[in-house]
């Protein structure tokens, strides 16, 4: 069985750039580049971790189409275990037009897709049990598994002796704590962007203030990754860490946050200590940034240990 299992949203992504304005109404633009990539957090995650060298899973659901058949294969390509994900005969595949500005920022149309069917009872749980860590990825973005369902799968992971980690997405829906209260005891690594972490904790701008919010609903461990400012790591055992971001120039900063998650899982995996993982997710985040797409950019365990030695 693999050692990490992500479990949530997957996505395919049309990515084009350089686009920093539509053009009119009926007419035609041209871009520099357009490609089709997997995306969504637990696919972003899971390719990453593979790349790294960690025996990974992902658990989801697609519809039975074209975008459901490229994300399948392209899971197995990296040697994913895609035996867990569900096929939607009626819905189709979640879909993101990705359009990438000149300075790297991105803007999104989102189809929902079978992501918003994806339930509890899509979840294998045989793989989840057989896993060193679980991971749930898009949290916000999957309506019939958000809340008491992924608590649930969270618990049971817990009681199988199983390590629980969360990420999440922005909440179009403005549930924020709301939806993810019966969650937070049954995370021992909650690893969110600072920005949604902050709604979460009741819109708290001073990031000190929100790990301790999250802390006190029971997290183990709150990872919050803060873009250009690096990340900040507080455990409730007391551990304070403070990383800046490596100096790159960003080509595009699609998926950097994923990347930063999949870093750290595979520090844990590894049985680093707190500091060692988020400098390492330091790492592979900023290798993310220097190509176009989600995953491209991700680099080997060794590749991205010397890519860290040079600074």
């Amino acid at each position: 069985m693999a050692d990490v299992t992500c479990v949530g949203i997957l996505v395919a992504d049309v990515v084009g750039k350089t686009i920093d304005e539509l053009p009119g109404r009926g007419k035609l633009g041209l871009v520099d580049r357009m490609e089709l990539h997997s995306g969504g957090c637990a696919a972003n995650t899971g390719i990453g971790l593979a790349k790294l060298g960690i025996d990974t899973a992902i658990i989801g659901k697609v519809g039975e189409d074209g975008f459901g058949d490229f994300l399948v294969q392209r899971f197995q390509k990296f040697g994913i275990d895609a035996g867990g994900m569900a096929r939607d005969k009626e819905t189709a595949t979640s879909a993101t037009m990705v359009m990438v500005h000149g300075d790297g920022e991105r803007t999104f149309l989102h189809y929902f897709g079978a992501n918003a069917t994806l339930r509890l009872g899509d979840v294998d749980m045989a793989r989840v049990l057989g896993s060193k860590l679980v991971h749930v990825a898009g949290t916000f973005l999957m309506p019939q598994l958000d809340g008491e369902p992924t608590a649930e799968l969270l618990r049971r992971a817990r009681a199988g002796g199983v390590t629980t980690a969360l990420d999440t997405c922005w909440d179009a829906r403005g549930l924020w704590m709301k939806a993810i209260a019966p969650c937070l005891p049954f995370i021992d690594y909650f690893l969110p962007s600072f920005e949604e972490a902050r709604m979460i904790a009741g819109g708290r701008d001073n990031p000190e203030e929100v790990a301790k919010f999250l802390l006190d609903e029971g997290v183990g461990v709150v990872g919050l990754k803060m873009g250009e400012r690096g990340c900040m790591v507080r455990s409730a055992k007391g551990d304070r860490i403070d990383i800046s971001s490596l100096p790159v120039k960003a080509v595009d900063a699609l998926g950097a946050g994923d990347a930063w998650v999949a870093g750290f899982l595979a520090g844990l995996v590894k049985g680093w200590d707190l500091e060692r993982c988020a400098r390492f997710a330091n790492a592979v985040g900023a290798c993310c940034v220097l190509a176009l797409g989600a995953t491209t950019g991700i680099r080997s365990f060794d590749e991205t240990a010397a890519f860290m030695a040079q600074f």
